[in-house]
């Protein structure tokens, strides 16, 4: 298969599988450098919600729905890890705000 026999779907598929790609390396970045914690854990989440566009669009272009199932459960597992970090932000925040008074 040349680049001239592919349809405007795959094109369209091609080119948002290279667009995620470098949205998530970008986002990677973020996550290594962040300057404070909750900064990293926003761009994890980001990562993550990247990759499942990713998967979503390989599920198109490769006709297999078992990439959706994993963009679903990579969410659900995302939405989770976000919450408990935020909970331990705020525990670890108020201990420290209760230490000063």
């Amino acid at each position: 298969m040349t680049l001239i026999d592919l349809t405007l779907i795959e094109w369209v598929v091609y080119i948002t599988l290279a667009v995620l790609s470098l949205a998530i390396g970008a986002a990677f970045i973020r996550v290594l450098r962040g300057p404070s914690l909750p900064d990293r854990v926003i761009a994890l989440d980001l990562v993550a919600y990247l990759a499942m566009g990713f998967l979503g669009a390989y599920a198109v272009l490769s006709e297999q729905e078992t990439y959706i199932d994993a963009a679903l459960v990579l969410g659900l597992l995302a939405f989770l890890g976000t919450v408990a970090v935020a909970r331990y932000i705020e525990r670890v925040e108020s201990n420290e705000s209760q230490t000063e008074s």
